[in-house]
């Protein structure tokens, strides 16, 4: 099978599918690479270094997908992208099915099979498929980084001469993959670190961390074994409890970074106005749902911006992009690891195996079909 990745082309993305190192794998399982022409530049990888790893060089978006039976990427297709697919071809990329319903009705109508990095069940076997959990570590670490960037102090504590500096006190809502990773790097820099999150099964590993969990005074709690490891809706009783927790911890907390996200769903809203108000002037926030909205009230997507009481807010959404050697490399060994599940015999030969409970979850589309309701339950 020939396998390539064009140039991604969504504004600022620098992340490629395919690296020098993840093109050697790919052709231990019989596989011909491809890549688009200056594609793994923004990442830190030059078309020599691809040469060299043997992959063939293409010049052109078109000629790429042309030349390939499997196209590679990180963002879902533009429009322009989805026309070039043909029928019998695969596309293996992020793709948001349930957000791009006509897109996927386009895939589908060239007569292509779509497999989305975003739908991989999140089940042990498809741990080493689970890009979501990849980009969500890189994103909760670089969060820790850019609120450094933004804050004027030191995290650690420090006695020196000309004085004694406190520790940064920060503050996490969420503690799913992105959350734990900014725990761990927050209390490295020598951070007080609070957690917060609706699951309390997740307290202990909070604490492993170093970090102090905020429990609740409250009977409801969530289970995560029973949504898949993420959060679910709460209820209005349950929400005016968090709300009252995150108030009483806004005026002492300097950064506060929101992780919160609900499948389906816009961000909910847990840093609200008045508690943005009733931090200290320099404090940070980091909002890591600023793509669907965010967890904060003056978060706005893509941007950094100023409260009125000196707060800063920070809504980029292209955090792993912003890391974008170790991010493609990363998101190339999920995908390696996704076409070694679609290569059994490792001889080239792709199957398809809708009975495979990964490959299936992960299928929004096969040979221009929609899967079958088994398949739509994966």
């Amino acid at each position: 099978m020939k396998i390539g990745a064009p140039k991604e082309i969504a504004p600022g993305e620098a992340r490629v599918a395919l690296t020098p190192d993840s093109a050697l794998q790919l052709q231990k399982l019989g596989h011909d690479c491809f890549i688009e022409a200056g594609a793994g530049k923004a990442a830190g990888f030059d078309d020599a270094a691809y040469r060299d790893a043997g992959v063939n060089v293409i010049d052109g978006a078109k000629a790429l997908w042309d030349a390939v039976d499997t196209v590679i990427k990180v963002r879902e297709p533009s429009e322009e992208e989805a026309h070039y697919l043909r029928e019998g071809q695969t596309l293996i990329s992020f793709f948001w099915p349930a957000q791009n319903e006509a897109m996927l009705e386009t895939c589908k109508g060239q007569g292509a099979s779509v497999i989305a990095m975003d739908m991989v069940p999140r089940i042990s076997r498809a741990q080493k498929m689970d890009a979501l959990s990849s980009m969500a570590n890189i994103a909760g670490y670089r969060a820790v980084i850019e609120a450094g960037n933004n804050f004027g102090r030191f995290f650690t504590g420090q006695v020196t001469a000309a004085g004694k500096v406190p520790p940064a006190k920060v503050l996490v809502i969420g503690a799913g993959v992105a959350g734990l990773a900014a725990i761990g790097t927050a209390t490295s820099l020598g951070a007080v670190v609070r957690a917060f999150d609706v699951r309390p099964e997740v307290s202990e590993q909070i604490e492993s961390m170093g970090a102090e969990f905020l429990f609740l005074d409250f009977d409801e709690s969530q289970d995560g074994s029973e949504t898949g490891g993420y959060a679910a809706p709460s209820s209005p009783e349950f929400r005016e409890k968090q709300l009252e927790c995150f108030r009483a911890q806004a005026p002492d907390v300097d950064i506060v970074i929101t992780t919160a996200l609900i499948p389906g769903r816009p961000a909910p809203k847990l840093w609200l106005e008045d508690m943005v108000q009733a931090m200290k002037p320099g404090s940070v926030i980091i909002d890591l749902a600023a793509e669907k909205g965010g967890n904060c009230d003056l978060t706005k997507p893509d941007e950094r911006v100023v409260s009125d009481n000196g707060v800063i807010v920070v809504g980029y959404t292209d955090f792993p992009s912003r890391m974008a050697t170790q991010s493609s490399l990363l998101y190339a060994t999920n995908i390696r690891h996704m076409i070694a599940d679609l290569t059994p015999e490792k001889d080239g030969v792709v199957v398809h195996n809708m009975e495979d409970d990964v490959i299936r979850g992960a299928t929004v589309t096969h040979q221009g079909k929609s899967p079958s309701p088994a398949a739509a339950q994966g």
